[in-house]
């Protein structure tokens, strides 16, 4: 989302018009051989030993002390699909030898009977999860892959395993927020239910207890805690008790053939699941991309992002990582380390919390007061287009440019962030009401989108169709006060042909 330095709503123009095309970037190589970073991060976490700060942990039942003569200890992991780097993880190993009890992970794999649910986000996310079954059996974790609500199969599987305590991630969203609660009513009154926000760099709860108005209201919450929270990890190690009852292996192969996916939504070649691969994106990003972040971010040509979003969406690759190793290797690069900072912690937070204090994060409801009388006002206004979803869906609508952002997301599952906000602003102008335009830009982003269903996408929407974290603009039809995109602008910011040539779709 863009900056809040905005011109008053007087002004019509959109933000940037000015601005001249960033210059072509040039191919560079790499001065490092491929593979430092990970050896750079195993001697960091070799050198810290600290625990997890009880800031980042909440009690979600009301029994905190661990039961005596239990068996083991389980990290339920919803989230944040990583071993390393991962806070939960840690307090919960933690939490196993101070107790001297085994240490469970356990995932519960549920598809729910959607077009959401394709193969292209399922696949990811298992093959992600079989680099973690494969680590956790080096470390002598049990990792167990359990199938169904976690509702309905978690308190059979801490009873029959004689487990004293769940340690769990956190997540803003409706339906892991509803899955922990279940649990909390389904597990027996002498088990802690322990949260551990490893997602954010400032735990959510600490960061704000309300709904914050926008970026800057939140961007002095966060700077302030961030010399506590954003510290080197400690290293999960092998774990010194051993279950009597070892997990049983995952036929990973077979487990997504089972599942019932929309294949025709396939996997990317440009995005291989898992933390290495999440590890080697952050490291061709410090080497390749980071210098340009500042110059060249808002240019959908430019190789100058850092392309880790599908991997902190699923939880392979800590956010707190990448903001270590950019400050870290970034200091020759000020200009833009600054500016990735604030997207990938103070952006990024803001929309867990936007998420976590507003129930409807996902509908016109969620809107400010100013947004939905505008809107209202507007929403019989005549609308020079109108698209229907599948219109939209197949990218066939008259801007070539709106085209191949459709195109590009369906294909490859990304979309430049610019470009988004574009994008998702046309389908208000085109569409026969605010209500369905919001419904089809969150059903297409979720659908194609390899970091979709997550609350940036939620927010991103929310951004540019119903102002959210946003301010009133000139009045124009349609739109009302909402901020307006138009392709005039795109092709002052970036070579929009070049764009078009490239991704304008042939068929779909």
């Amino acid at each position: 989302m863009p900056s809040d330095k905005r011109k008053a709503a007087s002004s019509a123009k959109a933000p940037g018009a000015k601005k001249q095309k960033p210059a072509p970037l040039k191919d560079e190589k790499r001065e490092r051989p491929e593979g430092w970073l990970q050896k750079d991060v195993a001697k960091q976490r070799g050198e810290t030993d600290l625990s997890c700060n009880q800031k980042r942990i909440r009690f979600i039942a009301d029994t905190q002390k661990i039961k005596q003569g239990s068996e083991g200890l389980l990290y339920w992991m919803m989230r944040d699909h990583r071993i390393q780097d991962n806070w939960a993880l840690i307090h919960a190993q933690q939490l196993a030898v101070e107790e001297k009890l085994p240490l469970h992970i356990c995932v519960c794999l549920h598809v729910p009977k959607s077009e959401l649910s394709t193969l292209r986000h399922y696949s990811f996310m298992l093959k992600g999860l079989e680099e973690v079954a494969k680590e956790c059996k080096e470390l002598d974790i049990q990792f167990h892959l359990l199938r169904g609500v976690p509702g309905e199969v978690l308190p059979g599987f801490v009873s029959d395993h004689g487990l004293g305590a769940v340690v769990t991630d956190f997540s803003p969203l409706r339906t892991p927020l509803q899955a922990l609660e279940s649990l909390r009513k389904s597990l027996p009154e002498d088990i802690p239910l322990i949260q551990v926000d490893a997602h954010n760099i400032v735990p959510c709860w600490v960061a704000s207890n309300k709904l914050e108005y926008a970026a800057r209201t939140i961007r002095g919450k966060i700077t302030k805690l961030l010399p506590e929270f954003l510290t080197d990890f400690p290293v999960v190690r092998k774990h010194s008790y051993t279950a009597t009852r070892p997990a049983k292996p995952v036929d990973w192969s077979k487990t997504l053939g089972s599942l019932q996916l929309d294949g025709t939504v396939g996997e990317v070649e440009w995005a291989q699941p898992g933390t290495a691969a999440g590890s080697a994106m952050l490291e061709s990003f410090i080497d390749l991309r980071l210098k340009h972040f500042a110059t060249h971010r808002n240019d959908p040509n430019s190789a100058a992002l850092s392309q880790l979003s599908p991997w902190i969406r699923f939880g392979h690759l800590s956010a707190q990582r990448a903001a270590l190793q950019v400050q870290r290797f970034g200091k020759n690069f000020s200009q833009s380390v600054a500016p990735f900072i604030e997207e990938l912690v103070v952006r990024r937070e803001l929309t867990d919390n936007y998420c976590f204090y507003n129930d409807n994060y996902d509908n016109i409801k969620g809107a400010y007061e100013w947004a939905q009388k505008t809107l209202k006002d507007h929403a019989k206004d005549k609308r020079e287009y109108l698209y229907t979803q599948g219109d939209l869906e197949k990218a066939k609508t008259h801007d070539k440019l709106w085209n191949g952002a459709q195109y590009q997301m369906v294909t490859e599952g990304k979309m430049h962030g610019f470009l988004r906000m574009y994008w998702a602003k046309k389908i208000l102008e085109w569409t026969s009401s605010p209500e369905q335009a919001l419904s089809i830009a969150l059903y297409l982003n979720d659908r194609y989108s390899l970091d979709g269903q997550d609350p940036n996408g939620f927010v991103g929407c929310m951004w540019s169709v119903c102002g959210v974290h946003d301010q009133g603009w000139a009045e124009r039809p349609v739109f009302g006060k909402i901020r307006y995109m138009n392709y005039k602008g795109c092709l002052r910011k970036f070579d929009v042909a070049k764009f078009e040539t490239k991704y304008c779709p042939k068929k779909l």
